[in-house]
């Protein structure tokens, strides 16, 4: 009786896992939350770095000058386990000489939702990966009724079966649940993989444009909006970002049904136009 329920909800469960929502919806700044236009913008981390323990007043066993890495009793909870170390003398940072002055800033904000709302090439690709998630949602349900109706009939015969062809039922179950986790996994990692180069490709132009347009209006600091208390439409610069990113971007590729873009060639690029002196060149001469 037991391993019958077992066998029940763990085909419940495990294809359940796989009822994930739609994964289009992501709506990613493009790159940061700030840049300086016309200049290269180093890559972004893949995770943010965690700041380092500040040093605490010394205590009962905490010498002076030592810090508490994470675990002591300052540390917040789940951290590791408890070490305490003494550090060797800090060293001694000198006076910096005075350089030039900083130039002031001059503002632009950018609401990256609402470039991503009315840019096209972001909305038709995300309808297409919403209807490939719902479409692997659907099919995740029905493979979930198939395996919960196959372990109601094997739990309803099991009684009027022989061990062997008991063990060769649940061995039978086991193995298409297995692979219905692996089947179902591999669509939903190629429609996040789909996902991740479609929003790659938008949060590029977007993060062009934004560049153009900051250097056309003298803006030397864009700040993405999410994280401004309150400002006035004459900062904002949605409107004409939106506006030159569907016209540099009406539509991206979006690799086709259940292939991933790591496997898809590179994009071909057209070759450069000759230079204007080998093109002159390049031409028989003309007979007089």
């Amino acid at each position: 009786m037991n391993n019958r329920r077992i066998l029940a909800s763990s085909a419940a469960i495990a294809l359940a896992l796989l009822l994930q929502p739609a994964p289009g919806n992501a709506q990613q700044a493009p790159g940061g939350e700030w840049f300086v236009p016309g200049q290269a913008r180093p890559a972004a981390p893949s995770a943010p770095a965690r700041p380092a323990a500040a040093p605490r007043a010394a205590g009962p066993g905490l010498a002076p000058g030592a810090m508490a890495l994470p675990g002591d009793a300052g540390a917040e909870p789940g951290a590791a386990p408890q070490l305490q170390v003494q550090l060797p003398p800090a060293p001694e940072i000198p006076p910096i000489p005075k350089g030039p002055a900083t130039p002031a800033a001059i503002v632009g904000i950018l609401s990256v939702p609402d470039v991503l709302r009315v840019s096209t090439a972001y909305q038709a690709a995300y309808k297409e990966l919403n209807a490939r998630a719902q479409k692997l949602n659907e099919d995740a349900q029905k493979e979930q009724a198939a395996l919960r109706e196959l372990s109601q009939t094997f739990a309803n015969e099991r009684a009027k079966l022989p061990p062997e062809k008991i063990r060769d039922k649940e061995r039978e179950i086991t193995d298409r649940v297995t692979e219905a986790q692996r089947k179902f996994g591999e669509r939903n990692r190629i429609i996040q993989e789909a996902n991740q180069y479609v929003t790659a490709q938008v949060n590029r132009t977007m993060e062009q444009a934004a560049q153009q347009v900051a250097l056309s209006r003298g803006i030397n600091l864009v700040l993405n909006r999410s994280q401004i208390l309150g400002t006035t439409a004459d900062f904002d610069l949605t409107p004409a970002v939106a506006d030159v990113l569907n016209k540099a971007l009406p539509s991206v590729v979006v690799p086709p049904d259940g292939v991933s873009p790591l496997s898809m060639a590179p994009p071909a690029t057209a070759p450069a136009a000759p230079p204007a002196a080998t093109a002159a060149a390049a031409k028989p001469a003309q007979k007089k």
